[in-house]
C-alpha cells in the first residue's frame, strides 16, 4: 500500500498545482483546453526565470483547436472566464498561442519542463477538459517517444514530429491541455487521441519554445521545407566508433519532387548530419529548417550502403 500511497500523493500534488492553470477554451465551433504560460519563460527557460504572471502571460493550445477562429473564451475551474484572441497558430507543430486582453486576470502560469529528458515508463499526468468536464486529471506513463503524427491540415506528407505517446486516458476536449511530469512541470501539450488507452502530446523543448516565441512575435512560423520523413535508427558499430555517433535518422520517405528528392536523398538513407550539425532524430533536422534556411544551400551527410554520401539540398519555403 505504501507504493500506491506514494503514487497517489504524487499525482494529487501535480493535479493541485496544474489544474487551476488549464482552461477550457471555445473558439468558433472548436473547443478544447489551453495552458497558461509565461511568455518570458519561453525565451529564458533557466531556473532563475521562474514562471510568474506578467504582461506576457499567454495561453498555449493546439492549432487544430483554434482552426480558423480569431477569438473566443477561456474558462477556469474557479469560475473565471476571460475573452481571448489568437496571437498565432502553426498547424505543422499543432501549436497555437492565445492572448487575453487583460493578462492580470489569468491564473499564475505553469512551470515549463524539458521533454528531451523524458524516458519511457516515466510517470506523467494529463490535465484538461475531456468531453467538456473542466479540470479533469488522468495519469499514466510515457509509452514511447519520437512518434510522428499526421497533421490535420489535409496536406499529404506533413507530420508533427517527435510526439510523446502516453497511456494516460485522453478524450475529445483534452487537446491543448497540459502533460506534466512528477514535479508538476509541463513537458507536453496534449494533441490527439490515437485509440483506446493511447494518447499523444507535442513535447515542450527547445524547438517548441522557439516556435511559440515566434508565434508571439510574428503570429506565424516561416519554415524551410526539405521533404523527408524518418525515424531514429542505430548507426553501425564501425561508423559509430569512428564518428562518435550512436544514432541517426533513417529515411522512410523522400517526397517526390521535394528539395530532398532533387538533392538525391533516398528512402533508406541514414542521415548523420544536416547543416554540419549532428542529427539523431527528426527534431535535429527541424532545428535546421526555420526561416533563415529557405533558399540557402544545406549540406546533408548520409550513410548509404556502407558509404558516406554528401549532398546539398536547397530548402524551399513551406506553404
Amino acid at each position: 500500500m505504501e507504493e500506491m500511497d506514494s503514487y497517489s500523493r504524487t499525482v494529487s500534488a501535480v493535479a493541485a498545482e496544474v489544474t487551476g492553470k488549464v482552461a477550457a477554451v471555445r473558439l468558433g465551433t472548436g473547443s478544447g483546453s489551453a495552458v497558461v504560460v509565461d511568455g518570458g519563460a519561453l525565451r529564458d527557460p533557466s531556473p532563475d526565470h521562474p514562471a510568474r504572471t506578467t504582461a506576457s502571460t499567454v495561453l498555449v493550445t493546439n492549432a487544430h483547436v483554434v482552426g480558423r477562429s480569431r477569438r473566443g473564451t477561456a474558462s477556469f475551474v474557479d469560475g473565471t472566464e476571460v475573452a481571448v484572441v489568437v496571437a498565432g497558430s502553426d498547424p505543422l507543430s499543432d501549436l497555437a498561442v492565445l492572448r487575453a486582453p487583460e493578462p492580470a486576470e489569468l491564473p499564475a502560469p505553469v512551470r515549463l519542463g524539458d521533454a528531451d529528458g523524458l524516458v519511457v515508463g516515466q510517470l506523467v499526468v494529463a490535465v484538461g477538459n475531456p468531453l467538456g468536464l473542466i479540470g479533469s486529471v488522468t495519469a499514466g506513463v510515457v509509452s514511447a517517444l519520437g512518434r510522428a503524427l499526421p497533421t490535420r491540415s489535409g496536406r499529404a506528407g506533413r507530420v508533427v514530429e517527435d510526439v510523446i505517446q502516453v497511456d494516460a486516458a485522453l478524450n475529445p476536449g483534452n487537446s491543448g491541455g497540459a502533460l506534466a511530469d512528477h514535479r508538476a512541470r509541463v513537458v507536453g501539450i496534449s494533441t490527439a487521441v490515437a485509440g483506446v488507452g493511447l494518447g499523444l502530446a507535442v513535447p515542450v523543448n527547445r524547438t517548441t519554445r522557439h516556435i511559440l516565441t515566434t508565434l508571439l512575435e510574428d503570429g506565424r512560423v516561416r519554415r524551410a521545407y526539405l521533404g523527408i520523413v524518418g525515424a531514429p535508427a542505430p548507426v553501425p558499430s564501425d561508423v559509430a566508433e569512428r564518428y562518435q555517433r550512436s544514432n541517426g535518422l533513417r529515411l522512410a520517405q523522400v517526397v517526390a519532387g521535394s528539395p530532398a528528392d532533387h538533392a538525391g536523398l533516398r528512402a533508406g538513407d541514414l542521415v548523420l548530419e544536416v547543416g554540419r550539425q549532428p542529427v539523431e532524430d527528426a527534431q535535429g533536422v527541424q532545428r535546421q529548417l526555420f526561416g533563415d534556411a529557405i533558399g540557402s544551400p544545406l549540406p546533408v551527410t548520409v550513410l548509404r550502403n556502407g558509404a558516406m554520401v554528401d549532398v546539398v539540398a536547397v530548402p524551399t519555403e513551406l506553404s
